[in-house]
């Protein structure tokens, strides 16, 4: 039997982006749900008659109908208000959270074994959220973050090196926000770290740039990035739909790791089938450590104004 993949707010642009990463690497047939149904379909049609050209037998239908996403192995949820230029991704933290209780029964009711990866901002609150309304176990709650934080600070260090991607692997901890940690000895380029190949300015500058990610591209588009937290979530879901044991940055539900409890904070995580199969916990020296905690204070000031 085919794997099936919903994706939540699949007519948007990150949405498709990942319905579309999935169907084009046939890792599952997919569901995209949006209440604007008339638009998911379409989305979804068009994608569809890309799938001959592509050589992938994955199927894609779309609309608002919950039934055809019952029994997904994986429910994305994308859906959400966009950031504008001058937002901070806290400031869609109450909005964002109706949207999150008006489809968590949905995902429980038609969904009940799948595994969540949640996109919206701000993120580690609304894993958090989607975690206590629908109460799956924390392996099966996963939040997209740490893939997209760590491609965006490989991305500048490769830009500032001039050199190819592939060689590159970022280490990003904490939330998804201003205040998410960059570990620059964890980071390294052809396996040589990156702070014997660069000076101490170019790292804070890179680091800042990383955290500012988001937010860059909000004042150049216009509004949120799609390509690319929509082909992190797609790499997650790949992980997971063929068990590869990978290990991701993701934002999962802490007990006691890195003497964080009963929060959502993005840590490096082994993805498979089961989804969260296991937390890697690495030695931080005090400085990072100190700001791990920050960031993650930052995250428990957001869950509590929502209560979660």
């Amino acid at each position: 039997m085919k794997r099936k993949v919903t994706v939540v707010g699949g007519a948007g642009n990150v949405g498709a982006t990942v319905a579309r990463s999935i169907a084009e690497k046939e890792l599952a047939d997919v569901v995209i749900i949006d209440i604007a149904d008339q638009k998911a379909a379409g989305v979804a049609l068009d994608m569809y008659e890309t799938c001959p050209i592509l050589g992938s037998d994955s199927r894609i239908i779309g609309g608002s109908d919950w039934g055809a996403a019952a029994g997904s192995d994986i429910v994305v949820i994308t859906s959400g208000k966009p950031r504008k230029p001058g937002m901070s991704r806290d400031d869609l933290v109450k909005d964002n959270f109706a949207i999150m209780q008006s489809i968590a029964p949905n995902v429980v009711q038609y969904c009940p074994n799948a595994i969540i990866i949640p996109v919206a901002n701000p993120l580690d609150a609304m894993a958090q959220a989607l975690f206590r309304l629908t109460k799956f176990p924390r392996e099966r709650v996963i939040g997209m973050a740490g893939v997209l934080d760590s491609a965006r600070m490989s991305t500048f260090i490769a830009m500032e090196l001039n050199v190819s991607v592939e060689n590159v692997h970022s280490f990003v901890l904490g939330g998804h926000g201003d205040t998410m940690v960059p570990l620059p000895r964890y980071s390294t380029v052809a396996g040589v770290p990156i702070t014997e190949l660069l000076s101490k300015e170019k790292i804070d500058a890179i680091a800042t740039r990383t955290a500012n990610g988001g937010a860059e591209i909000t004042k150049l588009v216009g509004t949120s990035a799609w390509y690319a937290p929509g082909q992190a979530a797609a790499e997650m879901c790949e992980a997971i739909l063929r068990d590869k044991k990978k290990i991701l940055p993701c934002s999962v539900f802490l007990q006691g790791e890195y003497g964080i409890r009963d929060l959502f904070v993005g840590v490096p995580v082994k993805l498979g089938a089961r989804g969260m199969e296991g937390i890697i916990e690495i030695k931080l020296t005090a400085e990072e450590d100190a700001a791990l905690k920050k960031s993650a204070a930052s995250v428990k000031e957001l869950v509590d104004v929502i209560g979660m």
